[in-house]
C-alpha cells in the first residue's frame, strides 16, 4: 500500500470528520456540529497559519490525520508546536501511520522554525505510547486543568 500525508484541503471534510468524530469517541468526547465546522475551515484556512492539519492517506482513502498548532514559548524566542490530536483508524494500526504523521510534524515544524514538537496523551492510552516511548521523550510534568 502507497502511504501519503498531506496538508488537509478543504475537500477532505467528508473524509475527516469521520476520523477526528472516531478519535473523539476514544476520549469519550462529543462536539456540537459547529465545532466541527470551525476547527475544520481553520485548519484548511491560510487566515490560520498556526493550526494545521495533516490527512493520511492509503492508496486514497483517509486512514489518519493530525492537527497541531504553532504558539509563542515564554522560554524561547521561537515558536512551538503542539501536536494536539492524532488519530489513525483501528484497520489501518501497525503499519505506521502514527508515526509518520508525527514525523511529519517534526517535518513542519522544523521547516517552520519551530524547535520544539510536544503533545499530551491520558495515560491508559497504552497502545499509543508504545509509539510515543520511541518517537518522543516523556517528560515528568503533570497537566492542571480549568
Amino acid at each position: 500500500m502507497t502511504l501519503t500525508i498531506r496538508p488537509l484541503e478543504t475537500g477532505d471534510k467528508p473524509a475527516w470528520v469521520p476520523l477526528w468524530r472516531a478519535y473523539l469517541d476514544f476520549y469519550e468526547t462529543a462536539l456540537p456540529d459547529a465545532v466541527y465546522g470551525v476547527t475544520f475551515a481553520r485548519l484548511t484556512s491560510s487566515d490560520h497559519p498556526d493550526q494545521n492539519g495533516l490527512i493520511a492517506l492509503e492508496d486514497g482513502h483517509a486512514v489518519g490525520l493530525v492537527h497541531f498548532i504553532y504558539h509563542p514559548h515564554n522560554w524561547r524566542v521561537e515558536k512551538v508546536c503542539y501536536l494536539q490530536d492524532l488519530y489513525a483508524a483501528p484497520a489501518a494500526r501497525g503499519r505506521g501511520i502514527g508515526r509518520a504523521l508525527i514525523e511529519a510534524v517534526y517535518a513542519r515544524a522544523d521547516a517552520d522554525g519551530c524547535p520544539s514538537v510536544y503533545w499530551l496523551t491520558q495515560d491508559f492510552n497504552t497502545q499509543a505510547r508504545q509509539l510515543y516511548d520511541r518517537i518522543g521523550r516523556l517528560t515528568p510534568f503533570i497537566k492542571y486543568s480549568r
